[in-house]
């Protein structure tokens, strides 16, 4: 249960930002920089180090601005549930879990760290952007999940399992905003009579 906990962990820390959770556990969690991390041991670990950083730099300068965010959800909507499994699989090594059981809380990582995306999306169109505040935050919660992931699992996981629930209850804010904009008699089918995209 612990493991599960700590691959939820580092992967809500990748459904925030993509390269800085890889770059932190690469850094500061592995004996051999990424040896132990699946896909990049394979990469030398200059290039790794070189993109890890440069990829970091730029999601946490120009995700402060609008036309930045949505540069940086089209990305990382494309590549969070590779690197969430990547990172949850990682974080499963790390506790000695056999092998399928990793490749498992690597799939739940991945799913997990894509939903998340999905849900900034979601609130990126609807607010026309993201508060600054709001951007600040996730970057404070990248760094604090995948600290957590390593050092205190039962408490990083709980955070994620927070996120998943306020995710959860943003699919039914969505849901009835979408159908308050429609008539009252239209009210079970939105789209109806509607031309312009939603």
């Amino acid at each position: 249960m612990i493991e599960l906990l700590a691959a939820l962990s580092a992967s809500a820390a990748v459904g925030m930002r993509i390269a800085l959770p890889l770059l932190m556990i690469g850094l500061l969690y592995s004996d051999n920089l990424w040896a132990d991390v699946p896909v990049l041991s394979h990469i030398p670990p200059r290039i790794v180090l070189g993109v890890l950083v440069s990829w970091s730099s730029v999601e946490l300068l120009i995700s402060k601005e609008r036309l930045g965010q949505r540069f940086l959800q089209i990305v990382q909507l494309l590549f969070s549930p590779f690197v969430g499994a990547i990172a949850g699989i990682t974080v499963a090594r790390s506790a000695e879990v056999p092998e399928a059981m990793a490749m498992l809380l690597g799939l739940v990582g991945g799913l997990f760290a894509f939903v998340l995306q999905l849900v900034q999306v979601g609130w990126f169109y609807r607010l026309r952007g993201l508060p600054t505040w709001v951007i600040f935050l996730q970057d404070f919660l990248c760094i604090a999940l995948v600290l957590l992931a390593f050092d205190a699992p039962e408490q990083g996981g709980l955070i994620a399992l927070l996120l998943l629930w306020l995710a959860i209850r943003s699919s039914g804010v969505w849901q009835s905003w979408y159908q308050q904009q429609a008539s009252a008699l239209n009210r079970k089918n939105p789209r109806w009579n509607k031309r312009d995209p939603d």
